[in-house]
Order: structure tokens, then C-alpha cells, then sequence
């Protein structure tokens, strides 16, 4: 006899539709079944839901399986997962320390050349300096550096970095760095005029450094073809428009970065 084929276990019953998981967003509007109260989301605190509902009438509902209905249909309500927050950045890009109390200064510094230089880089780097207890001094130029740096005594822990405006082949500057050989002095430099040029011109808003003749006061020159006033006035215009690494060149960022691990490797 040829068996009969009755095709699913007729004792199985229907299944179960999976029941959707929503998110308790602020402001999802859902139905209470057993109550009939419909209201929107207003917070979730210790596995209950609190709804709203039109006329400003507020119940508190615990959030068990397939306890709700969203948009006609069954739902199981759920707390809304956030993305874990981002470590905040410093200026430079760094992971910023929070309650951060500036470490003793070590012995080793970082020299630049004028004030300019050094309010430039603690506006992008002060907080790493800060953690890492490192001094930056301003040298007013780099002329005297080899009486300075014997003065100074660089040793093991007690390193020189120095940054150097225009330190391109030819430059006055190119040849003094060739002259100092020391383990514990690094000179590196950035090939523009000034540090104002390291600046991006977009972050000052201008579409170029101006092009100043050699023998002319460069400062000077750039504040007079920009109408900026004096060299006072655009300093300031061009801090002012420096919030993160990003409005900086890459010749400088690159060689602050190298000077602030050279100092801080170490003994």
C-alpha cells in the first residue's frame, strides 16, 4: 500500500513570527495591548519604559518580550545602544588627558627661534608639552646657538631640540646645522621665510603668501600687500586662525613631532 504524504506535522501548530526588537528612541510612539494606553517614548530608567501620551499623561511600563505594539504589530522594546564616546583630541591629534596637571619640566628642551614660534606651537602642542614636561624657549634667533648650546651642556637626559625657520639647503641656517654635531642636539627645521608661512593660507583666508623681495622686511611686507596693519596686527590675525594641526603645514608638524620624541626618549 502506498503511504499517504501529509506533509508538515499537522499537531506542530502555526510558528511564531520572530518578534522585531525596536529601539527606545525618544519620541517612538507605541501601544500598551493590555491597557490600550498609546503614548511616545519619553526615557527608559532601570528596564521600564516611560510613554507620553497626547494629552501629556505619563505611565511607566516594563519592557518584557513582545510587550508593545509599533505600528500595529507586536515589538519587543529595547534600550537604544550608543556608540561608545570617542577619546577626546588635543590640537595636535593627540588623545587628550583629561584633569591633566602639567608634569614637572624635564631637563631637556625644545629651542625655536622667536616668540612667534613658541605661542605657535604651544597653540597646537601645549597639551602634549604639558604631559610630557617639556620647556619650549624662544632663542630670538639662531646666530649665537653654538655658544648657547655649550652653555647649556646637552647630556643624557638633559637633551636640545632646536626648530629652525628656513632651514634649506644654501641657508645661513643649513650651514650652522652642519656644524653641530652632538648625540643629544637634533636641528630640524621647515623650509619657509617665517613661521607665519607654515600657516596654511586657507586657514588666515587669503589664497597665498605674498611673494616679498630678499632685503625687505618679510613680516612687513606681508602685512603691507595684505593690508594687515603692523606685523602686531597680522600675528595676531594669524594665531588667531590656528585651532588644530590641521591649518599647519606638514614640513612643520612633521619636524615639532620628531623634536618632541627626541626629547622626551629616554636616557
Amino acid at each position: 500500500m502506498r503511504s499517504v504524504n501529509y506533509g508538515k506535522d499537522i499537531l506542530a501548530g502555526p510558528r511564531r513570527r520572530a518578534v522585531p526588537e525596536v529601539p527606545a528612541e525618544p519620541g517612538l510612539v507605541v501601544e500598551d495591548p493590555a491597557s490600550g494606553f498609546c503614548g511616545a517614548v519619553v526615557r527608559v530608567e532601570a528596564g521600564a519604559v516611560v510613554l507620553e501620551d497626547r494629552h501629556g499623561k505619563q505611565r511607566v511600563f516594563p519592557m518584557r518580550p513582545a510587550a508593545f505594539l509599533h505600528e500595529g504589530e507586536p515589538a519587543t522594546l529595547v534600550p537604544v545602544r550608543r556608540a561608545p564616546d570617542r577619546p577626546a583630541r588635543s590640537a595636535s591629534g593627540s588623545v587628550r588627558v583629561e584633569g591633566l596637571r602639567a608634569r614637572a619640566a624635564r631637563g631637556s628642551r625644545i629651542w625655536v627661534e622667536g616668540v612667534h614660534d613658541a605661542e605657535l606651537v604651544e597653540r597646537v602642542w601645549g597639551h602634549d608639552l604639558r604631559v610630557e614636561g617639556v620647556v619650549v624657549e624662544p632663542l630670538h634667533g639662531v646666530d649665537d646657538l653654538p655658544g648657547l648650546l655649550a652653555e647649556f651642556g646637552p647630556e643624557p637626559g638633559r637633551r636640545v631640540g632646536v626648530l629652525v625657520d628656513h632651514l634649506v639647503s644654501g641657508s645661513k641656517e643649513s650651514r650652522l646645522a652642519a656644524d653641530i654635531d652632538d648625540p643629544h642636539v637634533l636641528l630640524l627645521g621647515h623650509p619657509y621665510v617665517d613661521i607665519w608661512q607654515a600657516v596654511k593660507p586657507a586657514a588666515v583666508r587669503i589664497d597665498a603668501w605674498p611673494e616679498v623681495p630678499r632685503g625687505e622686511d618679510w613680516k612687513q611686507g606681508v602685512c603691507r600687500r595684505l593690508g594687515w596693519g603692523e606685523p602686531a596686527d597680522g600675528w595676531r590675525r594669524v594665531l588667531g586662525s590656528v585651532s588644530s594641526f590641521r591649518d599647519l603645514e606638514t614640513p612643520l608638524i612633521s619636524a615639532v613631532e620628531r623634536l618632541i620624541d627626541f626629547v622626551t626618549e629616554p636616557a
